[in-house]
């Protein structure tokens, strides 16, 4: 099976959960007509970058409640030369002693959530595993065996997202539903959500968590909307299962992405492989019927249920 043509797009900043990896196969569920990508939970925005790259929406919405994460997207658009000059000074000072630098840094991100710091320490941490105390402290270590990104290669990382998406993207730090609200009838939702299990223990991996039945209110309302959505939900590494899957009464497409082995088997040091969930809401599945040429050039089945990355 063909995908869409891979690429080389940037990532701003080094991100656990980002769908950087797999967005190729997500990118031909796209119709051919939208006017908004709109990310809701949009962390490293992977996906609005891969789309922006090959032409696939005219505007974009990224949004995370993350009030710092926003910031530092702010940065990234609007002042990218300066943000990086910051990432270029920090990462050289930190080099007589990384790990004490670090949680120098960290400490003063808790109190002030500067953006520029708020980068360095993404650079730093382990695997990109953003964690957060239970009273909202960012508090993950570093990985001490590296320096983090080199600032050359972050540079150009960053100055290659800004050309992509400055001027033609909104930015939010609000709760998802008031952005999917305003979804129209040619925009599309990209969703990618917290994994049941990862947003309500001691060490959060997200700064607000997103009960079940809350997120399934949610698109039994956008579908009475008729809004075109994709979500990135559930999944499967070993034998360990991640959430449960939305439910059928939904009426969405499921699709399933072998996406190779996780991040989290890699610390492990062990071979598991990842299947993630892709569901396509009812409205999306009818836009892609009625524009069928536009799915046949990226050689997409009719029925096709495993997609291999």
């Amino acid at each position: 099976m063909k995908t869409v043509e891979n690429i080389n797009v940037p990532h701003p900043f080094p991100y656990q959960g980002s769908k950087r990896g797999i967005a190729r196969y997500i990118l031909p569920y796209f119709p051919p007509d939208v006017r908004y990508l709109i990310e809701p939970f949009c962390g490293s925005g992977a996906v609005s970058i891969a789309a922006a790259g090959h032409g696939l929406a005219k505007h974009f919405v990224l949004n995370d409640l993350n009030r710092p994460l926003m910031d530092l997207w702010s940065e990234i658009l609007e002042h990218p030369n300066i943000l990086c000059d910051e990432y270029e000074r920090q990462w050289l000072e930190q080099q007589p002693d990384r790990k004490a630098y670090f949680f120098k840094v960290r400490n003063e991100f808790n109190i002030t959530h500067n953006p520029h710091q708020l980068l360095y320490l993404l650079a730093r941490i382990v695997k990109g595993s953003i964690r957060y105390s239970s009273d909202g402290q960012f508090n993950q270590s570093a990985d001490n065996r590296r320096s983090g990104m080199k600032p050359n290669t972050m540079r150009q990382n960053i100055l290659d997202v800004s050309m992509l998406l400055s001027k033609k993207t909104t930015l939010a730090a609000v709760d998802f539903r008031e952005v999917v609200k305003k979804a129209k009838e040619n925009d599309l939702v990209y969703m990618d959500p917290p994994y049941q299990g990862t947003s309500f223990t001691r060490d959060h991996r997200y700064l607000n968590g997103l009960a079940y039945d809350e997120f399934v209110a949610a698109l039994c309302y956008m579908n009475s909307l008729n809004i075109s959505y994709i979500i990135s939900y559930d999944g499967v590494t070993g034998e360990k299962t991640y959430g449960k899957s939305l439910p059928i009464n939904l009426g969405l497409k499921h699709l399933q992405i072998h996406a190779g082995r996780s991040s989290q088997a890699t610390l492990l040091g062990n071979n598991h492989e990842t299947i993630e969930s892709l569901y396509l809401s009812p409205s999306l599945v009818c836009r892609l019927e009625i524009n069928k040429p536009f799915r046949k050039r990226y050689h997409i089945p009719e029925q096709q249920e495993f997609l291999f990355a």
